[in-house]
């Protein structure tokens, strides 16, 4: 066994007995509450990455065929490390813990969801870390693993056995769905990993789109890490008249729309009891035309009083959304530079690859935003929003252009050809083109820009890096007398349909491709980006992905991708997320690719990092498990890379 470097021997000399949370460790999704996916560890440079090797491999032994629904299935979780255990969640429910340094499995348990219920989504993005500050550190649930999943149940677990906290409601597990009205079960869901604040487990949920306007409400809620009894609720739908927001809706239809709903991470600062919510857009996605006006809190960048869930302050990112324009990205809380003093800000990526820099206290703009004018003459019944809010700076990570059909691309003359068409009988007039009974392309799409994955940040170089996407989306309004005919059709492979119940209309949607199944616009469809934080500038943009695993012909031409970056502080950016099957080490500095690793399946997750005392070692950590939405190659492992 290759023995630890010298500088690794005396960082282990200096720690002597310390605990693991003494090394660069990740003790919470996105590394910590504020969602940085940076770590302090220096044991990989870009000198040595290319000697990283396969330190172990995990199988979960799941498989998502049994599940209705299955075929969808996403494995995005991100390990968190607790007391030497990685611990992580699968799309079916199962809470697994690692031993961190080998592999090994130390305990799972199945939440036992209703896999033969379809439900909206199939996937985890991972579980939280509470410590009970009133108990001995040995106590039986001083350690608390906190798990939302499909079922929407929020379950407790002690973080040594596996074994249910029977304390915490009841024998271990609240039901986030008790109380809602719910509109089919399989609709009302959690995806994402709750926040702690404090004492309290805070959790939004996710909700499946274009089913109706009056789905589920999209409470976020905030509970007892000791009891589960409820302490506060916040809905970003406001119903009561005292409430300023409401201004911005009929009262009638505030009552009977859904949705608004915080199914990204959350993130927490303890120092100013703040929590942080980034809302997704009211119901249904596509046709607004009854839930006219702004419609506040949707689509906003929301600061709660931690405590007790008051407001503190808003920001809204889109106007009365009809894209899918969700705020989709964990808020990313850290400190830039101004007149050589630290500003506390928070950092928050859009589909649309607008990145807002909002100051943390009070929600001003640390870079201007402005109200600019935008495509109107909408269907009949909808009335879109004069203007929507633009940052100045940085600059859009994607395209915002109309598409036309000079720049339709192809693999060959006939497909171009065939581009060419589809986007000639489309509407197109750049961003936030408004839905149409003839179709209109989307561009940014709906999956973005960028997506849950988010940003990382490098807080000494003030960078940010961010996976985007750049692939337009074609979304046609379909009349109501016609849409169960159209759906039904088979005419319409590829698309997905969405009978937005309540509306004079449904919704047929998708990604406007080729006839050989590529984007009709020319690459790269995927992009890492580097922005300069003090400055608001990109500093680099690089096609991220090559077409290995979805064409015979292997091009770096830059493909889609779902998962975040991770960021070190030796100035190194991992990122897997492509729907190539790859780990990639890429330059902070430049964008340049150090290192890849070929991985059993697909990385639609977002990496993590950290060293123990134990191995004096570097772990890089990714679940490769495919992606059914993405069409990525399905699989069920969890893979540790370091150096040898």
């Amino acid at each position: 066994m290759r023995m630890p470097g010298i500088a690794q021997l005396l960082m282990l000399a200096l720690v002597g007995s310390a605990e693991a949370a003494d090394l660069p460790a990740w003790p919470a999704y996105g590394g910590g509450p504020g969602g940085l996916k940076y770590s302090a560890a220096r044991q990989i440079t870009p000198d040595n990455v290319r000697s990283l090797k396969l330190a172990w491999e995990y199988h979960t032994g799941e498989t998502a065929d049994a599940a209705k629904g299955g075929a969808g299935a996403a494995f995005e979780a991100t390990p968190i490390l607790v007391d030497g255990l990685l611990v992580f969640s699968t799309p079916l429910g199962k809470v697994i813990a690692l031993d961190a340094a080998t592999g090994r499995e130390s305990w799972r348990h199945d939440t036992s969801p209703d896999l033969a219920t379809a439900h909206a989504e199939m996937t985890s993005r991972g579980v939280s870390a509470w410590r009970d500050g009133s108990q001995p550190p040995d106590a039986p649930c001083a350690v608390r693993i906190f798990f939302g999943n499909i079922d929407a149940k929020l379950v407790a677990f002690d973080a040594r056995t596996g074994v249910p906290c029977r304390t915490f409601g009841t024998d271990g597990v609240v039901d986030l769905a008790s109380g809602m009205k719910l509109l089919g079960r399989g609709g009302y869901l959690v995806t994402s990993p709750p926040a702690i604040a404090g004492d309290l487990v805070i959790t939004g949920s996710a909700i499946g789109d274009n089913r109706a306007i009056d789905v589920e409400k999209g409470v976020v809620r905030a509970y007892d890490a000791r009891s589960g009894a409820l302490r506060w609720r916040w809905d970003p739908i406001p119903t009561d008249r005292r409430d300023p927001a409401s201004a911005t809706w009929r009262s009638d239809q505030a009552e009977r729309t859904g949705a608004a709903n915080a199914w990204s991470l959350l993130s927490v600062d303890a120092e100013r009891d703040l929590v942080f919510v980034p809302t997704g857009s009211a119901a249904p996605d596509f046709f607004g035309g009854d839930r006219l006006g702004d419609d506040l809190y949707a689509n906003s960048l929301v600061a709660l009083r931690a405590s007790t869930g008051e407001m503190v302050w808003y920001r809204q990112l889109v106007h009365h959304d009809l894209w899918d324009y969700d705020v989709p990205a964990q808020p990313l809380l850290s400190e830039i530079d101004r007149d050589g003093s630290p500003v506390p800000v928070v950092i928050q990526t859009t589909k649309m690859g607008l990145v807002f820099v909002l100051e943390r206290e009070t929600g001003a703009p640390f870079f201007p935003i402005e109200e600019r004018p935008v495509p109107q003459d909408a269907a009949p019944g909808e009335v879109p929003a004069a203007t929507q809010p633009f940052p100045v700076r940085p600059e859009p990570l994607v395209s915002h252009a109309a598409v036309k059909p000079g720049d339709a691309w192809g693999l060959t003359f006939w497909d171009r050809g065939k581009c060419r068409d589809q986007i000639g009988r489309l509407r197109s007039e750049g961003i936030y083109t408004p839905p149409s009974l003839t179709g209109s392309i989307e561009y940014p799409g709906y999956g973005g820009g960028s997506n849950w994955g988010g940003l990382a940040y490098d807080p000494e170089r003030q960078i940010a890096v961010a996976n985007v996407i750049q692939v337009p989306m074609e979304v046609t309004l379909v009349p109501r007398d016609e849409w169960l005919a159209q759906s039904r059709s088979g005419r319409y492979a590829g698309r997905e349909f969405g009978p937005m119940t309540g509306t004079p209309y449904g919704v047929r949607r998708g990604p406007l491709l080729s006839p050989f199944g590529v984007p009709c616009t020319a690459p790269p469809w995927g992009l890492l980006a580097a922005i300069d934080m003090r400055r608001g500038t990109v500093l680099w943009k690089v096609p991220l992905g090559t077409t290995r695993d979805i064409a015979p012909i292997w091009l770096n031409l830059g493909v889609p991708g779902l998962g975040g970056p991770l960021l070190t502080a030796s100035g190194l950016v991992f990122v897997g997320a492509t729907t190539d099957n790859y780990l990639q080490a890429i330059s902070v500095q430049d964008g340049r690719e150090l290192w890849s690793g070929r991985l059993p399946a697909g990385g639609q997750a977002s990496p993590m990092t950290y060293m123990l005392p134990s191995t004096g070692k570097q772990y890089v950590v990714i679940a490769a498990g495919g992606h059914g939405k993405l069409g990525t190659k399905k699989g069920d492992s969890v893979v540790a890379y370091a150096l040898r």
